[in-house]
């Protein structure tokens, strides 16, 4: 049940009498607990609404609509819709490897397949009872974002320390056979789910395709605050490299039976060993972008292709000095960075790509985007520029705050000098190197 804050004049609902302050009960005969009942139950062009008020007291209305036609009601998911809470203790949390004394929203942990449907978040499914698991088949809820890190029930128990861990197979088998698709992800942690493990994984759901559509392995990402924590070796050079040899031939298998390579790597594990990235196409269609996968192929096709726009730009000022541009970023897509800024910066404009080390969570974290506004300035530190880029990664979502709380006016007032905020793409990195208004 769930309060009804406003009806859209001249909708269906308006026209049923149907109007704001009532509660929602049930559509069809079916309970309507969140937007995503709503949603799925009036597709239908026949609708049989009860209603009722704060006194407890029902009513129904019959609406007549096109299938495709909104119902028209604003409804109240202030708790409805509240993120569910995971009830897991993995070893491999980043959330517990968190420095105190940070903001609460950082310690959040949600596991909530409602927002894996509506924003593709990596949800377990231990939180999901059986009566909610049917609901997910009921209201066709796909594609889901699984993070399943492995298939076998006893080491999914012991890397979610999770005693309902270890039935993933049986449930992602019946969202197949109800035609729910969903993309996976694996956290590789060394010696617990990789080897034959993983290998097992990986066939495994394999054998769910296409219902399952793709597979992202990534590394365990290992901070300084891991004291009380499982003991768990970083990833190093050896194992990525014969990482990316055992899952290459795993992927010319997925090719030639299904037509994708199915099973995608980070591209942490390309950095850590030093091995050239794949070729676009190896990524097809990016299914696994928000995972790191072909992040950065996706970053120099798009430089590329962007650079042919300004190649031929004209220097605005001949008689002014070369602008000294310096570009922080994290230790793992140094090089490329720095490759990209070398070819594609123009003649008026220097450049100096800085590789920032991560003192705030260790040494062990080499992305961009964990890096803090104190080590950033930190990496400035006896720097000599004109203008500083960095990525939109650094920050916050829709806010200009990093990690440690530093905000980006603090960093400007600091180095006492312009700094830009440039999009994760390689059209605006281009943008930023012919310092145009587009960049930012």
């Amino acid at each position: 049940m769930i309060r009804i804050l406003a009806v859209a004049a001249f909708s269906p609902a308006a026209g049923a009498g149907i109007a704001a302050g009532e509660n929602l009960v049930s559509i069809n005969g079916e309970p309507v607990i969140d937007e995503i009942d709503y949603q799925d139950l009036t597709q239908h062009a026949h609708l049989e609404v009860v209603l009722s008020d704060d006194r407890g007291n029902t009513r129904q209305v019959s609406v007549a609509k096109s299938s495709w036609e909104p119902l028209g009601l604003q409804l109240d998911e202030t708790i409805a819709m509240k993120p569910r809470q995971c009830r897991n203790h993995c070893v491999f949390c980043f959330i517990d490897q968190m420095p105190p004394g940070m903001r609460s929203t950082l310690y959040v942990k949600d596991d909530d397949w409602r927002l894996s449907l509506m924003m593709g978040n990596y949800v377990t499914l231990t939180n999901v009872d059986d009566t909610e698991f049917i609901r997910i088949l009921r209201r066709k809820a796909s594609p889901l974002y699984i993070s399943v890190h492995a298939t076998d029930p006893e080491v999914r128990v012991r890397m979610l320390r999770n005693p309902h861990a270890g039935n993933l197979m049986e449930r992602l088998e019946a969202l197949k056979n109800h035609g729910i698709q969903f993309h996976a992800q694996v956290v590789l942690c060394p010696g617990i789910n990789d080897g034959k493990v993983l290998e097992k994984t990986i066939t495994d759901l394999a054998s769910l395709w296409p219902s399952a559509l793709s597979v992202a392995v990534v590394p365990i990402g290992l901070t300084r605050y891991r004291e009380k924590l499982t003991k768990i070796p970083a990833v190093d050079a050896e194992l990525a490299s014969e990482l990316i040899d055992s899952v290459s031939v795993l992927q010319g298998r997925f090719r030639e039976a299904f037509g994708t390579s199915f099973v995608f790597l980070s591209d942490e594990f390309y950095c850590i060993c030093g091995r050239e990235l794949p070729e676009e196409e190896r990524y097809e269609e990016y299914p696994q972008l928000e995972n790191g996968v072909g992040m950065i192929r996706k970053f120099t096709e798009e430089c590329s292709e962007a650079y042919q726009e300004y190649k031929d730009t004209e220097c605005p000022d001949p008689k002014r000095a070369p602008v000294r541009m310096i570009i922080p970023t994290g230790i793992s897509a140094f090089p490329y960075i720095r490759k990209m800024a070398e070819q594609y910066a123009p003649s008026w404009v220097r450049t100096e790509v800085v590789p920032v080390p991560n003192r705030f969570f260790g040494d062990t974290i080499t992305v961009t985007g964990l890096i803090v506004g104190k080590d950033l300035l930190a990496a400035l530190e006896n720097k000599e520029f004109d203008l500083v880029l960095i990525s939109e990664s650094m920050l916050k979502e829709n806010s200009e705050c990093f990690l440690d709380d530093m905000t980006l006016e603090q960093v400007r007032e600091s180095v006492g000098k312009p700094v830009w905020i440039v999009r994760n793409t390689g059209a605006s990195f281009i943008s930023a190197l012919y310092m145009t208004e587009d960049a930012i």
